[in-house]
């Protein structure tokens, strides 16, 4: 896991970028990065450690350019050293690259890359994109781009060649208007504000920013330059997408005076458990309601969702498994309804025999682990596929982040109210669950 920002606009990028990576460093802490276009020239600083070395070695810099990316690292493919740090470039250092994810099929991509002359000098597997994209660029007429920019162009024609699940955020020098973004299978979100635009794996970044924010969708791509947001899927059509607004405000994603964001999140939890039992508990019932009154709790599902209903399994990774483990056992206890718990990733790969009127629960606190979707997305596939509407899906999702893409892939979500975690060791979020 790692984190991304990008910014084009009117104010200097250097400065957003580098607090947008105060926001994200839980993502990773072992490197970090940016990268700038002015001038015609792409600038590249990158610091081994945490991000406070990157912003000792901006200190004293002039950095007024208008366009920038940047990146912290938690190391997947290669050592933790600043010659893998990102962002990545290519051989003539004229596109740069930042990524979260994996390319699984980077040693192929490589190999091919430096048959056609490419010097690489890291050990990652993100160093094959800018080589990717500047070797489609350089093939590319313009009868091939439909209308759409040549870095563009030269960017989806490399996503169709990654396999595995990344974001990027890409920028070149002889594109100084031009910020492509891409997401397949791992977050990325596009903000808009006044003259300006925003991309990051977390909307935290970019929330002192602005609040109007576009989830991408996995199989996406983007161009943001000065006059707006373009959309398009891998396969190059044109996608109509409207801007959400956050509920939030820029403060909570600030420590308010707590010494880190773990310990103001420890004392968060009252106040999480109140908004949470406020928001779905009855205050007017009593326990000497008759039997045939409405029940003290509303989760605001339907009453076909549950009907019927003879099973339960939970998917989740992570801190949410431990808290869906709490709640087998609590809702075998009270309601005496069979519960099967789930790790996603192992899920994934090895399902369970389908079981008849079973309601299965997504747990994740962003909305956006990889496995739980995953697992939910094939176990709606395999249960709407089945003859029998006894084994249809019934899917509910568990989650702090109303727009996350958990919220798009079921129809039905329990927010319980956690609010936004900063913090790497969960705290509120578990109490929550």
């Amino acid at each position: 896991m790692c984190g991304i920002v990008g910014y084009i606009g009117t104010r200097a990028a250097a400065d957003i970028l580098i607090e947008g990576l105060r926001k994200l460093e839980y993502r990773g802490y072992d490197s970090a990065g940016i990268a700038t276009v002015e001038e015609g020239e792409l600038h590249c600083v990158r610091a081994k450690g945490k991000l406070q070395n990157l912003q000792d070695k901006l200190d004293g810099q002039d950095n007024q350019a208008r366009l920038g990316i940047g990146h912290t690292r938690w190391a997947t493919h290669g050592k933790p050293e600043e010659y893998n740090a990102h962002p990545h470039r290519d051989t003539h250092g004229r596109i740069a690259v930042v990524q979260n994810g994996i390319i699984e099929n980077y040693r192929e991509l490589r190999d091919r890359l430096k048959a056609e002359g490419h010097q690489f000098v890291s050990d990652t597997d993100t160093e094959v994109v800018p080589h990717l994209v500047a070797s489609y660029l350089a093939k590319l007429t313009a009868e091939e781009t439909q209308g759409r920019s040549r870095l563009l162009e030269a960017v989806r024609r490399s996503c169709l060649d990654l396999h595995g699940a990344f974001a990027l955020a890409i920028i070149s020098a002889d594109f100084a208007d031009e910020l492509v973004v891409v997401r397949q299978q791992a977050p990325l979100v596009i903000g808009f504000g006044q003259g300006e635009f925003f991309c990051a794996s977390d909307t935290p970044a970019i929330v002192p920013h602005t609040r109007a924010v576009l989830p991408m969708e996995n199989g996406e791509l983007a161009s943001l330059t000065p006059l707006g947001v373009e959309v398009y899927s891998f396969e190059g059509t044109r996608q109509r997408k409207h801007p959400i607004t956050l509920n939030w405000n820029p403060i909570m994603v600030e420590k308010q005076g707590f010494k880190h964001f773990m310990l103001k999140e420890i004392y968060e939890q009252p106040g999480v458990v109140r908004t949470c039992l406020e928001t779905y508990i009855d205050n007017t019932w009593t326990a000497a309601a008759p039997k045939t009154a409405n029940p003290p709790i509303s989760l605001g599902l339907p009453d076909d969702l549950l009907e019927g209903l003879e099973h339960l399994q939970i998917v989740a990774c992570g801190t949410s498994w431990h808290a869906a483990l709490v709640g087998k056992y609590l809702i075998e206890a009270l309601a005496g309804v069979p519960v099967m718990v789930q790790y996603a990733s192992e899920f994934r790969y090895s399902p369970t025999p389908l079981i008849p009127n079973t309601l299965t629960i997504g747990v994740t606190q962003s909305g956006e682990t990889a496995d739980t979707l995953a697992a939910l997305d094939m176990e709606q596939g395999r249960r709407a596929a089945h003859p029998d509407p006894r084994f249809g899906p019934r899917m509910v999702g568990i989650t702090n982040r109303a727009e996350s893409s958990l919220s798009r892939l079921v129809p039905h979500i329990i927010d319980p109210h956690a609010g936004i975690e900063i913090g790497v060791a969960a705290t509120k979020p578990f109490t929550a669950q």
